[in-house]
């Protein structure tokens, strides 16, 4: 895979460690979800280095007054894409736990692997929220393409997209389609098979975290 500004690939041993874990077929449902969970809020300290609105607050320590700067009031959006992405809300509220939650509802069609819409609602406002768009595999992007593609057209302007696991094919496409997009990705494997999962991947994260098949 080509180098995209956009796109950051971590290689912390923290979280590679944890995705090892996540990986392993014998890990328990609910393991994998604190391990989702856990892997997404390192992810988040990292992702919000950056861009995140902030304002200053004068603060009365035990010795003096000083100013410090804060996160704005309800300056963050988290979007969950559907099923598997509300595994990834959690971690992001740790850090941020007044961020409000919209959903976008995405499936994927068996015969094209390409999504198709069935659900979205949005908080008030989000036009003028930094919104991070969740989703733990990015495998074809198809989803995340149009989940970015359907918060553009409802006015956000400020996106950022996060994946626990990322196919070169998918990060490559969103990468491409929203060049305006940040994309952070936790591990970069391999490919895609013929049915569109990721190899060698970890299976069906929504299946994994809800204890379903």
């Amino acid at each position: 895979m080509k180098n995209y500004e956009n796109v950051t690939i971590f290689n912390h041993p923290l979280i590679n460690h944890k995705v090892a874990i996540l990986r392993d077929e014998n890990t328990s449902m609910k393991e994998f979800r604190e391990l989702v969970e856990e892997i997404t809020t390192l992810m988040t300290f990292e992702c919000l280095k950056e861009g995140v609105p902030t304002v200053e607050k004068q603060v009365k320590t035990p010795l003096e007054v000083c100013t410090q700067r804060v996160v704005k009031d309800n300056a963050i959006a988290i979007v969950p894409i559907l099923r598997a992405g509300l595994g990834m809300v959690n971690g992001i509220h740790v850090l941020f736990p007044s961020a409000r939650v919209g959903h976008i509802g995405l499936y994927r069609n068996e015969e094209t692997l390409e999504p198709c819409e069935y659900y979205c609602k949005l908080p008030e406002g989000i036009e003028d929220k930094l919104v991070l768009v969740v989703d733990p595999m990015l495998a074809t992007g198809g989803s995340a393409c149009d989940a970015i593609s359907m918060l553009k057209k409802r006015g956000c302007k400020t996106i950022k997209f996060m994946a626990v696991i990322g196919a070169p094919e998918g990060v490559s496409r969103v990468a491409e389609a929203h060049p305006d997009v940040h994309i952070f990705v936790s591990t970069l494997d391999r490919c895609l098979n013929e049915n569109g999962y990721i190899l060698p991947g970890l299976g069906d994260a929504g299946d994994r975290l809800f204890g379903t098949k």
